[in-house]
């Protein structure tokens, strides 16, 4: 496994970021296909012993449950001080008006209840996993920086939204003296390439980490077209994100599967390697349900892709409306 720098920060983090909204318990939340702890810590276990040390999870991910796996796993398994451990903050995690968002309150009080399920003292990344348009973002990036301030968080981050209104909260952190975010976790993947318009272009120029979330699409580009999964038929989000550009969306996933065949690799690797040889990107999110998408996400790293076999991927691509920032 290969480590680089986040961003331009000194921290180390594998090329490969493990996304655990995998590990929860299923009737907690809102996904039905999430797994439970006795079958989430054998795949936390070999994503660690195959050198990932960049878990990613999130306080809204089955009512805080993965969190709470997500945490002892790493208790058991590693030491705290090796792993690059990343939270969320903005959903809505109890009834009521201050029941989610990015207000001093919320994420004041959101934190300290990451921390307890995680079983921690701090968390490494703590980014917003949303815009929040009813509190002043300067309310905000002064409380993430408080936060930072206060011991509890190393660095923080900021999850799918617009490129000015990230633009902006970078140049304010900055104009205040305010600690400032190090990363963007967004959609890329080949079926959504809008954020190479400008988000993209934006973090390269700032030298912000980028850690892209759904680099599969959702496992579209890991199987052949008509091959559905249970998980793909009961994904709400699946269905907002793709449903909409399915037939563009199809020449791709055969793109996909023919340079697979031709290299005799999976179509994952493919569709993952190309994320992976963005100069850009810093640690594709990977989910793994099974442990062949593990071996799959860590073999994808060597798998260089030619500049004929990435032409072949993107000729497809048609301009797709914006989603994933809600």
């Amino acid at each position: 496994m290969d480590y680089v720098n986040f961003g331009r920060t000194g921290m180390k983090v594998s090329r490969l970021c493990l996304g655990c909204m995998t590990y929860g318990i299923a009737d907690r939340g809102k996904h039905s296909w999430t797994m439970d702890e006795e079958a989430s810590r054998p795949l936390i276990r070999q994503a660690l012993e195959l050198g990932i040390n960049f878990l990613d999870t999130a306080n809204t991910y089955s009512d805080g449950t993965s969190e709470e796996i997500v945490g002892r796993a790493i208790r058991d398994f590693a030491r705290r001080e090796d792993i690059v451990l990343a939270t969320k903050v903005f959903n809505r995690m109890r009834p009521g008006p201050n029941g989610m968002g990015l207000s001093r309150k919320a994420i004041m009080h959101e934190l300290d209840a990451s921390l307890r399920r995680l079983g921690t003292d701090y968390v490494d990344l703590y980014q917003i996993h949303r815009f929040d348009t009813r509190t002043p973002i300067e309310e905000t990036l002064e409380a993430l920086h408080d936060v930072v301030k206060a011991g509890k968080v190393r660095y923080i981050g900021a999850s799918s939204m617009p490129a000015w209104r990230f633009t902006k909260a970078v140049y304010l952190s900055r104009k205040n003296g305010w600690t400032s975010f190090v990363s963007m976790q967004n959609h890329v993947n080949l079926l959504y390439r809008e954020e190479e318009r400008e988000m993209l272009p934006f973090c390269a120029e700032e030298g912000l980490a980028v850690i892209p979330w759904s680099p599969l699409a959702r496992g579209r580009l890991s199987r052949a077209w008509n091959d559905e999964t249970e998980r793909q038929r009961t994904d709400d989000v699946g269905h907002r994100l793709y449903d909409a550009t399915a037939e563009a969306d199809r020449k791709v996933v055969d793109a996909v599967g023919s340079i697979a065949a031709a290299r005799g690799v999976s179509r994952a690797q493919v569709a993952l390697a190309w994320v992976a040889q963005k100069s850009v990107v810093t640690a594709p999110i990977v989910g793994a349900s099974k442990p062949a998408h593990l071996t799959d996400a860590v073999a994808a790293l060597g798998l260089g892709l030619t500049q004929d076999e990435i032409a072949a991927l993107e000729a497809p691509y048609v301009p797709h409306a914006v989603a994933g920032f809600a």
